[in-house]
């Protein structure tokens, strides 16, 4: 039993050993046509980083010539399938780039969005990955209108774009958490620009009523009135889009606070007056 297992062992090592010695011998060539071969059979096996080795020895070699178009194709696909996306989107646009008449660039084009979109992390994290990716499908769907793709880059730049209106909310809101209100308001109202259509909007408006209500009370004197007022604008602004959100007690109650403490400012002011005035 033991001679069994150690014939059967020494097969294996010997025929693994065999594999790695040809492909060290056919990478060692220097013949870039043997080199081709073997690169094209490796990555139809699915050895991607054997093939991309391969590829990347004879891309020089290959430049210039028909069989160009399907290495540098290929060399571009192992980068994306070996999950290094940064390398993949840069050789997809780089086919298309050189390929401009190619039947492939259409599909190199899109990959070359996928990979970016494949980059693109969790809506807390930085986005830039995301925009380019947004920016890529934008331009694919411009060159290629007629596409069979262009559904699917919709849908994606859709699912991309709600990531981003998640983080602004999300930042919306921290700012305000950290007492932070100017820069909450601020937030606020450039995701309603970029997003006018969003579906969080009322939550949006009424987070900026709130914000807007405590920059108010927390402002210095002189800039009280004037805040209380926006405040009372940021409040018909809510009403009148959303008259029967569940937020109306809530809203109403801002508006009544803020009525009264523009009231107190008001007789504050005529005190002062009557103080002033007396002999």
């Amino acid at each position: 039993m033991k001679r069994y297992t150690f014939y059967i062992l020494s097969i294996l090592v010997i025929g693994l050993s065999s594999c790695k010695t040809d492909f060290e011998r056919i990478r060692a060539s220097g013949d870039p046509e043997m080199i081709y071969d073997k690169a094209f059979e490796l990555y139809d096996k699915g050895d991607y980083l054997k093939a991309q080795t391969l590829f990347e020895q004879i891309l020089s070699a290959y430049r210039g010539r028909a069989k160009a178009e399907q290495l540098y194709y290929k060399y571009a696909y192992t980068h994306f399938y070996l999950g290094t996306y940064v390398s993949a989107a840069y050789y997809f646009k780089s086919f298309s780039s050189t390929f401009t008449s190619s039947s492939l660039r259409e599909e190199a084009d899109y990959m070359a969005a996928i990979s970016n979109y494949n980059m693109s992390p969790s809506f807390r994290l930085d986005q830039t990955y995301t925009l380019e990716a947004i920016e890529d499908f934008q331009n694919f769907i411009n060159m290629y209108p007629q596409s069979s793709r262009v559904p699917e880059a919709n849908q994606l730049i859709d699912e991309m774009r709600a990531k981003l209106e998640r983080k602004a909310f999300a930042e919306g809101r921290l700012y305000y958490d950290l007492k932070q209100y100017e820069s909450s308001i601020q937030s606020l109202d450039n995701l309603l620009r970029d997003f006018p259509e969003s579906t969080n909007a009322e939550s949006v408006r009424f987070l900026i009523l709130k914000a807007s209500y405590d920059l108010a009370v927390n402002s210095i004197y002189e800039k009280k009135e004037e805040r209380f007022k926006k405040v009372l604008d940021k409040y018909s602004d809510f009403i009148n889009k959303y008259p029967t959100s569940l937020k109306i007690k809530e809203a109403n109650a801002i508006k009544n606070n803020a009525e009264q403490n523009l009231k107190e400012l008001e007789y504050g002011r005529y005190q002062d007056k009557s103080t002033a005035s007396r002999p």
